[in-house]
């Protein structure tokens, strides 16, 4: 059959990284989170490879997605970022900051899929409210903080942004 791959080739994939664009040889298979590790962004990290944890959320065009769940030749087209993205600079985002101050680190594993995800809902809901961001942290998983910290980490990024002209 013309046009598909046999499971063990590899298409060539251009992937647009956090403004720089990386081609990277995929098998059809591949999930966009293993692509993103194997091009040596490990901030995109995986736990449960089945989408429930959130280890792995990075943004799709600006939305917060599942990369263990994408293919990487559906990551083609579309501007992806990763927890790299985030740092101004040599300094740390008020975001990263806020998870700083407010000890929503520990481990650090679940950090990156957290970050991203609350950059999602500072850029697409920046008006949003308790009751609405504890739905969207509640969505990832911590097994060290309970996610308390975080919570708190997302509610102080929020506030300072609606305090930023």
């Amino acid at each position: 059959m013309a046009g598909w791959l046999d499971p063990y080739e590899s298409a060539a994939v251009t992937l647009t990284v956090n403004g720089a664009s990386r081609e990277v040889r995929v098998p059809p298979r591949r999930t966009l989170a293993d692509a993103l590790r194997d091009a040596g962004l490990t901030s995109v990290r995986l736990g449960c490879e089945h989408g429930v944890c959130g280890s792995c959320t990075i943004l799709l065009d600006g939305t917060a997605v599942r990369s263990c769940l994408m293919l990487a030749v559906q990551g083609q087209g579309h501007d992806i970022e990763t927890v790299e993205s985030l740092a101004d600079g040599d300094g740390l985002s008020a975001l990263q900051q806020a998870f700083d101050d407010n000890d929503a680190l520990q481990c650090g594993f679940c950090t990156p899929g957290f970050l991203m995800l609350i950059e999602s809902l500072l850029r697409s809901e920046p008006e949003a409210g308790r009751d609405r961001i504890l739905e969207v942290v509640s969505s990832n998983l911590c097994r060290c903080t309970g996610a308390v910290p975080v919570f708190q980490a997302a509610l102080d990024a929020l506030a300072a942004n609606r305090d930023d002209p």
